[in-house]
């Protein structure tokens, strides 16, 4: 069931005391004004305009207080407008928000010895269309994703330092295999003769052979 929170609930809107005190303030100055007014009608003209100002007066107050419940029902509202979330850029920048990645490739290295894991290596530009669309594809496949939790993953939007990994050329989006021994799987390409180790949405298939290729060669290496 839907709740409405309370106007004077708001940290920045008036508090039920300070209402309440307002509130009564006012009825006491309207019944002072409207007793004195009453008392000075016995003489004359004169009182009756004095009054008429007393009214007004009580009318000015009355006027106020309107004024500062709507001012504070506005700061409530605009308040109560939920801020723009922005959007944290983390590790994985898309290719897998649920997956755990490494920050950088000695760290990668490090991993991949010390847990026996092989390491995915996957180079791209953010102003890149090759490796955005590879990358949507790569976070909308059910199985890459399950598959890559069984590898240390990197990522990096940068050349490589190390030349073993530069292979046929530096270009992008690049995925390269390194096993727990440290050494480039050289041997575990894409399909294309020019860049061997890029991939297209449309090979995703491919991909998730190699990753399935990459685990067994593991087991059956060491």
């Amino acid at each position: 069931m839907k709740t409405t929170t309370p106007l004077w609930s708001h940290p920045e809107a008036p508090s039920p005391f300070l209402s309440w005190l307002l509130f009564r303030n006012v009825a006491r100055v309207a019944s002072a004004l409207a007793s004195r007014a009453s008392g000075r009608g016995q003489h004359g003209r004169q009182v009756q305009v004095g009054g008429q100002s007393s009214l007004n007066m009580v009318k000015g107050y009355l006027s106020a207080l309107l004024l500062l419940v709507l001012s504070s029902y506005s700061l409530a509202k605009e308040s109560a407008k939920k801020p723009e979330v922005k959007k944290v850029q983390t590790l994985s920048r898309g290719w897998g928000d649920s997956l755990e990645w490494v920050q950088t490739y000695e760290e990668g290295l490090f991993k991949a010895k010390t847990s026996n894991k092989p390491l995915l290596v996957i180079n791209h530009r953010d102003d890149c269309p090759h490796s955005q669309a590879l990358k949507k594809s790569f976070a909308e496949h059910k199985g890459i994703q399950k598959l890559a939790e069984k590898f240390i993953l990197l990522n990096v939007v940068h050349d490589p330092t190390d030349k073993n990994l530069l292979l046929d050329g530096q270009y992008v989006p690049k995925l390269v295999f390194v096993d727990p021994s440290l050494v480039v799987r050289a041997d575990l390409p894409g399909k294309y003769s020019n860049h061997r180790y890029t991939y297209e949405p449309s090979d995703t298939e491919l991909l998730y052979t190699n990753m399935q290729k990459a685990l067994k060669l593991l087991k059956t290496e060491l």
